[in-house]
């Protein structure tokens, strides 16, 4: 697959974009990561450059060569053998169903073939009624949803996902990627296991709506993953880095983090529980070991990697810089194949959204 990574960390708008246009050339599909100062400017400046070519971007912190950034802007551009559908998802929070149609119709065009595309989005919230809406369309054709929630923001601004040089809240910007001269494969990476001699609890009493967790065996949530962890409810939210909650299906885990204590010793999440979900403390295994293995397969997977794609989850990103990872990290990653990153606020992978995990595609 033919890409170029155009990368600037100029702090004037427009000298950054000179900077990363210049990789740009007759491209099928743009994406823009940038920092949100910049991203209303370059996105109207790019779009005006190639008013024809789909496109997509957010502001975030990105990953590029050794270094994570959040003042870079990096600008893909994909060659002739990528065939692209862009689209938004509006009004996460209310209606999504309304632009599904739209996006039936560009899954029908795209006319996806076997692995060989993905849907790459960017959301701003509302992650679990996304990807439900958004898998109305894609499941049929088998295309796995890779994407991350926006995350970086200055406090109190709005998060945007955008289309073609649009901003948008409160949506999902998304491109259809087909590569047309080999696969995508789609992995994800989960750090974290039961701990020993766990218990698997369930959960009693939830509040959807602000993703609260509120008793777990009929006992306030808190109580149990203290007791569960070893920990007391003062230190319980920066002890989540080590040891999140896991909603157990079947023999997969999918992880959610609790970032407060509600009232009565409840835990709100940044991914939902429902009622009568299996939940898990979990504890940090060997992650460099973990790692190791995903690199390792993604390898043996893929014989031509032209391109990857990740998302990190922000308590990884943390995570790794307070054990001095980082680097070693994004060493690795880029020992795979040309890698580019972002960090998410939680992480969008086929049916599911998850807390403090790495989902990535890898294009041949």
């Amino acid at each position: 697959m033919q890409i170029s990574i155009g990368t600037s960390m100029k702090s004037d708008c427009n000298s950054a974009v000179s900077e990363v246009l210049a990789k740009a050339s007759n491209p099928s599909l743009l994406v823009l990561l940038c920092s949100y100062e910049h991203l209303k400017e370059a996105s109207e400046v790019i779009s005006g450059k190639f008013p024809d070519v789909p496109f997509i971007g957010t502001s975030t912190t990105s990953y590029y060569d050794t270094e994570s950034s959040d003042k870079r802007m990096i600008l893909l551009s994909f060659g002739s053998d990528v065939a692209a559908e862009v689209g938004i998802i509006r009004n996460l929070s209310t209606a999504p169903l309304a632009d599904i149609a739209a996006l039936e119709q560009r899954v029908s065009k795209i006319q996806a073939g076997d692995s060989n595309t993905i849907c790459m989005e960017f959301c701003t919230n509302d992650e679990e009624r996304l990807v439900t809406t958004m898998n109305v369309a894609l499941e049929r054709a088998r295309i796995p949803i890779v994407g991350g929630t926006i995350f970086g923001y200055p406090a109190g601004a709005t998060a945007y996902a955008m289309l073609n040089g649009v901003l948008y809240p409160d949506a999902c910007c998304y491109a259809l990627i087909k590569n047309k001269s080999g696969k995508i494969r789609t992995y994800s990476e989960n750090i974290f296991g039961p701990m020993e001699c766990s218990k698997t609890h369930i959960a009693t009493k939830v509040n959807l709506a602000n993703k609260e967790l509120i008793t777990l065996d009929g006992r306030p949530a808190a109580d149990v993953y203290c007791e569960d962890a070893g920990v007391s409810r003062g230190e319980l939210v920066d002890n989540i880095l080590v040891s999140p909650l896991g909603r157990v299906i079947g023999d997969e885990i999918f992880i959610s983090s609790p970032y407060a204590i509600g009232n009565n010793g409840s835990l709100i999440n940044y991914k939902r529980i429902n009622e009568n979900d299996s939940i898990q403390i979990l504890e940090l295994k060997d992650y460099d070991s973990i790692g190791n293995d995903t690199r390792r397969k993604i390898k043996d997977e893929n014989n031509r990697i032209s391109f990857i794609f990740s998302v990190n989850c922000i308590y990884r990103h943390l995570l790794f810089n307070q054990q001095n990872y980082m680097t070693d990290f994004l060493s690795a990653m880029k020992s795979v194949g040309p890698h580019v990153g972002i960090v998410g606020g939680g992480e969008q992978y086929k049916k599911q959204h998850v807390n403090q995990t790495m989902v990535c595609a890898v294009f041949e």
